[in-house]
């Protein structure tokens, strides 16, 4: 009986659901993916800053 009381109240109270774990999966995927970007515009920035300089240089000196 209390078996049966308690798997009640978890199908109840959505403890037997997986969407907070598909949820929190999602998140740390995403906040993966926001670390590898980060990571490679400090990487990266100077080269990029340079680019961007070098063509308003020309586009402005044209």
């Amino acid at each position: 009986m209390i078996t049966i009381l308690a798997s009640r109240i978890r199908a109840l109270m959505g403890w037997e659901s997986e969407r907070g774990q598909a949820l929190v999966e999602y998140s740390l995927i995403m906040c993966l993916v926001v670390i590898v970007i980060l990571v490679t515009l400090i990487v990266l920035g100077n080269q990029v800053r340079n680019t961007y300089c070098n063509i308003q240089g020309a586009v402005v000196g044209a």
